[in-house]
């Protein structure tokens, strides 16, 4: 495989959020040249990167390491998301343009559609997109960096379960996109706060000791109220 020298920091990013550099590996700067096809300077680089954003340590005698996070630091990015995903909605109530709104009107059509189809799978890349797209539409480069890391580091260290009830969950984006179309800031941001914790329900860690221990974020907060908002 041979990949530009520019996304190389992408290509070892993907590849350690889909496991195939496990926790605690080492990742040396001439196998990971060999298998991206560049040269190590591009490599040193990313593994800078990767370093700051959490994904890599660098050990004594032993060089550049996948990280291995704790349970509590992968408990904090969830709340972390939790107090981000609703700013990104309020901001995004303010400065969001109809292209905007388009792509997000579009997704959740798709996305009910889907949910009525049980295609879990579809389901999981189209949620991706449009929150992806929600922090976007926010008009915060630093917001959406943050939002975007927050999504590959709990992709990596989390397992998410399909949610209980698909079609209502497609139903609070629907909400959401509404708030935002009306440029309710505090309609945006109490949805999506709502609809961010119970997706946390759905969260286990990947690493062991997560699955004996309470590591869902519950929630006791009620259904989101849809009267009036859907379209």
């Amino acid at each position: 495989m041979r990949i530009p020298a520019h996304s190389v920091c992408t290509a070892i990013r993907d590849d350690i959020v889909a496991g195939v550099y496990e926790r605690g590996s080492r990742l040396t700067e001439e196998l990971l040249a060999r298998r991206y096809g560049v040269s190590r300077v591009p490599v040193r680089e990313a593994l800078r990167t990767l370093e700051a954003e959490g994904f890599v340590v660098t050990r004594r005698h032993a060089g550049a390491c996948v990280a291995e996070p704790t349970e509590q630091e992968a408990a904090d990015l969830l709340e972390m998301r939790m107090l981000l995903e609703p700013l990104g909605a309020a901001r995004a109530a303010q400065r969001r343009t109809e292209a905007h709104l388009k792509v997000l009107r579009g997704l959740v059509r798709l996305g009910q559609e889907r949910a009525r189809r049980g295609n879990s799978e579809d389901l999981r890349s189209l949620g991706g997109w449009f929150h992806e797209t929600l922090a976007q539409a926010s008009g915060s480069h630093a917001l959406t960096s943050m939002l975007t890391q927050l999504r590959h580091k709990i992709a990596w260290m989390y397992a998410v379960e399909a949610p209980a009830d698909p079609v209502e969950s497609w139903a609070e984006h629907g909400a959401i996109v509404d708030a935002v179309a009306r440029g309710d800031q505090e309609r945006a941001r109490t949805v999506t706060a709502l609809h961010t914790e119970r997706a946390t329900v759905v969260h286990r860690l990947r690493f062991a000791g997560g699955a004996d221990r309470a590591d869902r974020v519950r929630t006791s907060q009620p259904p989101v109220n849809m009267t009036g908002l859907r379209h």
